[in-house]
């Protein structure tokens, strides 16, 4: 009875996306308060990293491209920290990986997962360290080499490539203290496991089941090691794009499930994964269906399909911008997340789909509260005091408490022409995941109200406090991104 339930729900849903589908074109949908607003920033032969070999300038180009990420009002970045047994940051474990000084296993200077982390916070931004899993790159590569020195019997070699085995119980354990170490040592919001399945080259010896249980056993050894460490950071994975065959459309023998022994929906129902970014680069009957099978198995947890903007690319399919428009408009409209690949893609502005973007994103997002952690909100500011300055209105508060544990705050900024400011209307939200407890804010001669609440680690948010501006004239709605993205926004990074 309850797997007939479920599809009944699949099917409506389906029927209600390719609803939208027909009829969802240019226009957007209301912009939500809380959404996931992601981009994948691939290390990899420098693909989306900066080209340059010195560090200074490194850092000023990843400057520039998260300040592009944040003027479109993307909320959170899963950089890319392990690439092929190798890192962008100093490890004990596996060596520099060649895209930071165009030599493997040289040191670059500086610690480039901090440096995106520390950018990315100043931006109200999310960091999330992508951790690419099961392979190690070519059979000689330095890092592959190194732990095949160490642990012999634990990396197969399929072709040219090297893959740590899933049927070796020490590869979870490899991971898991992979993870581990990350999580101690940065203040990233998220672990984010890539390619945590089967390679589709691998001649599988055991059962599709066993399989299956192979690589859960391993999601379960890092999920334990990093909630032990700091249980707000969220673990995430991007599998597959579609999960498995569904009654009426075929995966085309590509599938999570099936094919590569990737349980994904069953991680976000045991509770071993907060969040997925399943790897949808479809369109049409490919992608729809499939979203609806994503949202039905949620479970609660967060899910933001991966759309292929590289796909927009002349040397690529050469898509229409109508595709990714229409497929982002659906994404929000039920209420999922959306996540971009890659980032060049994106800030090179293909197609326009940056510009598009902008526009789809008129207001800030706040990153969906972490619900099913059960904790407290925390506790809201007990003074909001405005100074009327000659162009900006100065606003300071205090005396926020965090009920969590984690000992950590967040402030997110409201102003609105009318009072009580609806801090549930995000086109009123002008600052989120704000570090400070003072603002600047351009004001162009306007009189406004402001709302101040607090946002715990787990993304839970406070009541407001509430000051009321003086000598409200205007009703009229007002495009806030206006008064605070610029010039003037750069005063509070």
């Amino acid at each position: 009875m309850q797997q007939i339930l479920i599809k009944s729900n699949i099917l409506r849903t389906f029927i209600r996306i390719i609803l939208l589908f027909m009829f969802v074109t240019n226009t957007s949908a209301q912009t939500p308060k809380h959404e996931i607003r992601a981009v994948w920033l691939t290390t990899i032969q420098n693909l989306d990293w900066p080209r340059s070999h010195s560090a200074y300038r490194q850092k000023q180009e990843l400057i520039d491209i998260l300040n592009q990420l944040q003027r479109a009002n993307i909320n959170t970045v899963l950089v890319q920290a392990r690439v092929r047994a190798s890192t962008i940051f100093p490890s004990t474990m596996e060596p520099w990986d060649i895209c930071m000084t165009g030599t493997a296993g040289q040191n670059p200077g500086y610690d480039a997962l901090q440096f995106c982390i520390d950018e990315c916070h100043k931006r109200g931004m999310e960091c999330h360290a992508w951790i690419v899993t099961i392979p190690v790159g070519k059979w000689h590569t330095d890092g592959c080499k190194k732990i095949r020195a160490r642990y012999p019997k634990l990396i197969k070699k399929v072709g040219e490539e090297g893959y740590m085995d899933p049927e070796q119980g020490f590869t979870g354990d490899y991971l898991a203290q992979f993870c581990r170490d990350v999580t101690r040592r940065y203040d990233v919001d998220g672990i984010h496991l890539d390619y945590i399945r089967y390679p589709e080259t691998w001649k599988l010896k055991v059962s599709r089941a066993e399989g299956r249980r192979n690589i859960t056993d391993i999601v379960r050894k890092i999920h334990r090691a990093i909630k032990a460490e700091k249980p707000w950071v969220k673990l995430s994975c991007s599998p597959v794009g579609k999960f498995d065959d569904l009654a009426r459309y075929r995966s085309g023998g590509w599938n999570a499930y099936t094919a590569v022994c990737q349980d994904a929906q069953g991680w976000l129902r045991e509770g071993i994964m907060d969040a997925l970014f399943p790897m949808m680069y479809f369109q049409g009957n490919n992608f729809y269906p499939f979203v609806a099978d994503w949202k039905q198995h949620s479970y609660g947890r967060m899910v933001a399909p991966g759309l292929a903007v590289y796909m927009l690319h002349p040397k690529e399919r050469n898509w229409g911008l109508d595709v990714i428009r229409r497929e982002m408009n659906v994404l929000r409209e039920e209420g999922l997340g959306i996540t971009l690949f890659r980032s060049k893609f994106f800030t090179d502005n293909t197609k326009g789909v940056y510009t598009f973007t902008k526009d789809f994103n008129a207001s800030p997002a706040l990153i969906p509260p972490m619900t099913w952690m059960g904790k407290r909100g925390p506790q809201p500011v007990k003074t909001l005091n405005v100074k009327r300055g000659m162009t900006a209105d100065i606003l300071n508060w205090g005396g926020a408490r965090d009920n969590s544990g984690a000992d950590y705050l967040l402030y997110n900024v409201y102003a609105s022409d009318t009072y009580p400011v609806d801090v549930n209307d995000a086109r009123n939200l002008i600052c989120a995941r704000y570090r400070g407890q003072s603002l600047n804010v351009p004001h162009k001669g306007r009189s406004l109200h402001y709302a101040v609440t607090v946002t715990d680690r787990y993304g839970n948010e406070s009541q407001a406090m509430q000051s009321r501006g003086n000598d409200i004239r205007e009703r009229r709605q007002i495009d806030f991104r206006q008064l605070i993205i610029g010039k003037s926004h750069r005063k509070y990074k």
